[in-house]
């Protein structure tokens, strides 16, 4: 079964939204190391629709970044703030995922969680503009 873009767009989207609500359901159990998973993905998922949006590929995470950087931030229709925090977003990710030692609390989860619903809001919008 084939889906168009739009499907999968939309798809996309609705998986960032859930991935979000998943990240709060674990912000509300103390799972601050999966939360910051789950945001990330939250926010990986709305990058990639509006990468698909605009027919730019990528196969990876990098490239999904380098893409986004390079298309978005850098043009201006991204902030850099937005763009700076979508790349920390994605090291602590990895750091809490794959290092050793490495436990964040609840200050840092609760700093990271409303960045994210912007940076939800701010690609759904662009994503509408087209």
């Amino acid at each position: 079964m084939t889906r168009n873009t739009d499907d999968l767009i939309h798809y996309r989207i609705s998986r960032s939204k859930d991935t979000l609500k998943e990240a709060e359901s674990l912000i509300s159990n103390g799972f601050w190391n999966a939360a910051v998973n789950r945001i990330y993905y939250a926010c990986y998922y709305a990058v990639s629709g509006l990468l698909l949006r605009n027919a730019i590929s990528s196969q990876t995470h990098k490239g999904v970044r380098q893409m986004f950087g390079l298309h978005y931030v850098q043009t201006g229709l991204i902030s850099r703030d937005l763009g700076k925090f979508f790349t920390n977003l994605y090291d602590k990710r990895q750091t809490g995922d794959y290092d050793d030692y490495i436990l964040y609390d609840k200050e840092t989860v609760e700093d990271i969680i409303p960045m994210a619903r912007e940076f939800i809001k701010t690609i759904e919008r662009l994503i509408d503009t087209k």
